[in-house]
């Protein structure tokens, strides 16, 4: 991660950004496509997970798919989980280097003195708008995510996506967005606060985290360092708003539940706020954090692997325009 000073000149475009923010979410999403599969799978469950259930557990629901629907399950909707990350990475990060960039030039002390509050803010009004123009992406994925391989109800992401605006309306993409930004706002905001704290307050101070080969006057932390802070960012974003997580997934597969009676018992809810009470009432308070372990997991890896690849191709960049 670059560190700012005043006296750097040497920064990244939007269009370099945008570039960068995409390649790392492809590559984040091809590696990361399995557990989010079974964090949805376990998000949809009713029952209580436990031993009897349809997923018990995260070595026996990944048995379990492969074994009844194949091993390819595992990367079920992959192709608008694609389009979903690369849209969001691209939007995102653009975004918030220009909003970053913005109060760099206007305030230079400003953004010294209030670097972790503007990064928050930055990083959530960054996601905030790159859920809205990728979300209808997130639906389709999680619908080919909720069927069962050997009983489909769509062929492909074309067709998922004629079907639904033909029976449900064009509204239907975008099921489960009120939740969805209440949670991507803070979670994304609380993600680049903490990679950047991390690597522009702590590791960059330290010589065992700094990389040997800076660019000018820019200090920058190694890919170790960058991949522990993307780690802990991950960690303490996604158990913060996890629970908006598991309440957006039952809302996009509203009109979609007869389709899944072999997974077992179906949730009927018209918003968030009936949601959230069915799920309380039916299934306890824990059944907000469903599939937190999966998805513990695959946000440890997906942000580490996000935030590092992202600086690594602008660190890429830079060296070749020095």
């Amino acid at each position: 991660m670059v560190y700012y000073t005043q006296n750097s000149e040497r920064k990244v475009t939007i269009a370099q950004s945008a570039i960068a923010g995409g390649i790392a979410s492809s590559v984040t999403r091809a590696i990361a496509q399995p557990l989010d599969v079974l964090k949805i799978r376990f998000q949809l469950q009713l029952e209580p997970i436990q031993n009897g259930s349809k997923y018990s557990s995260l070595l026996q629901a990944i048995s379990s798919i492969a074994r009844e629907e194949g091993v390819s399950t595992l990367w079920s909707g992959h192709i608008p989980a694609q389009l979903l990350s690369i849209s969001f990475g691209v939007v995102q990060f653009s975004t918030y280097e220009r909003l970053t960039q913005t109060f760099q030039r206007s305030d230079p002390q400003f953004y010294i003195n209030n670097q972790n509050y503007l990064n928050f803010s930055n990083g959530a009004v960054a996601a905030t708008f790159a859920t809205i123009l990728s979300y209808p992406f997130d639906t389709i994925r999680t619908r080919l995510v909720a069927e069962q391989k050997i009983n489909k109800v769509y062929k492909g992401f074309s067709d998922t996506l004629l079907t639904m605006i033909r029976h449900e309306g064009a509204s239907s993409l975008f099921k489960g967005i009120v939740p969805t930004i209440a949670q991507i706002a803070p979670y994304a905001g609380i993600q680049f606060c903490m990679y950047k704290l991390f690597t522009e307050s702590i590791f960059n101070r330290l010589s065992f985290f700094q990389r040997r080969k800076a660019i000018g006057s820019v200090i920058e932390t190694t890919i170790i360092a960058n991949v522990i802070a993307g780690s802990i960012a991950g960690l303490v974003s996604k158990t913060c708003v996890y629970p908006f997580d598991v309440i957006k997934k039952r809302l996009q597969i509203q009109g979609f539940q007869q389709h899944r009676k072999a997974f077992g018992r179906q949730m009927y809810c018209s918003g968030s706020l009936q949601c959230i009470m069915l799920t309380i009432n039916e299934e306890g308070v824990l059944a907000l954090y469903k599939g937190y372990g999966p998805s513990l997991v695959k946000a440890i890896v997906v942000t580490a692997l996000h935030f590092t690849v992202y600086d690594e191709i602008k660190h890429f960049i830079l060296q070749m325009h020095k």
